[in-house]
């Protein structure tokens, strides 16, 4: 099983990266078919459909195996579940599954892309598969979550006026973001703590306590493919 191609997202590390798709709604992704996977057709039909189901593996932490149990953020990272009934990252065979917003399809160069809403995912991920998302078959009703059967908390965000240097969508993603606290579980217990996370490619500095998460500086950043 080879990927068929990589994703250019505005997330440039693993830390902050929304821990389900569509959290962040302005996060932006684009999906670049390598060679073998250009032909146009490849793709026919897919722009009528609003979402799609992204096979892709987590590559930044497959090389480090996965455990039969793990502990998951929804429940403060205190209790064990098995890794089947969870999202972790850390599994059998480091493949995960995304649903996204299809905004378009592209042809550049020769090059089909497509971008994408919603993403949950760190730029560079692999991919290995995408399906079209069928609402009559893939929203049932009466399903129900388990232990995160309820959408996550937010913060609210302040220090918004670090961010006057971004485009509209880029400050959107930022804030989107820190709402979610993407502290690890483990982290949270020691408020007013400065964080950074690579964000549409600067380094957002913030620091969280008693609810509230505050932008405390804006930084630029280089990033290398």
């Amino acid at each position: 099983m080879e990927p068929i191609g990589r994703l250019r997202t505005c997330f440039g590390e693993k830390f902050a990266v929304p821990r389900q798709p569509g959290l962040c709604p302005s996060a932006w992704g684009r999906l670049e078919f390598l060679d073998g996977y250009q032909d146009p057709d490849l793709v026919r039909g897919l722009e009528g459909f609003s979402h799609v189901w992204l096979i892709f593996q987590f590559h930044l932490t497959v090389d480090r195996g996965w455990s039969p149990t793990v502990r998951p953020p929804r429940l403060g990272g205190n209790q064990k579940v098995g890794v089947l009934g969870s999202r972790s990252t850390f599994r059998p065979n480091g493949l995960g599954l995304s649903l996204v917003k299809l905004e378009r399809v592209e042809w550049v160069a020769g090059e089909t892309v497509l971008h994408l809403g919603g993403v949950d995912l760190v730029d560079g991920t692999p991919v290995f598969d995408v399906k079209p998302y069928l609402p009559y078959a893939e929203a049932p009703d009466g399903a129900f979550g388990g232990y995160a059967d309820k959408a996550p908390n937010r913060l609210q965000v302040e220090g918004l006026e670090h961010l006057k240097g971004m485009g509209e969508r880029e400050r959107q993603v930022v804030e989107e973001v820190l709402s979610l606290d993407p502290r690890p579980a483990g982290g949270r217990a020691e408020p007013g703590r400065i964080h950074g996370a690579l964000l549409c490619g600067r380094n957002v500095r913030f620091q969280i306590d008693n609810g509230v998460c505050r932008i405390v500086a804006v930084e630029p950043v280089d990033l290398q493919d």
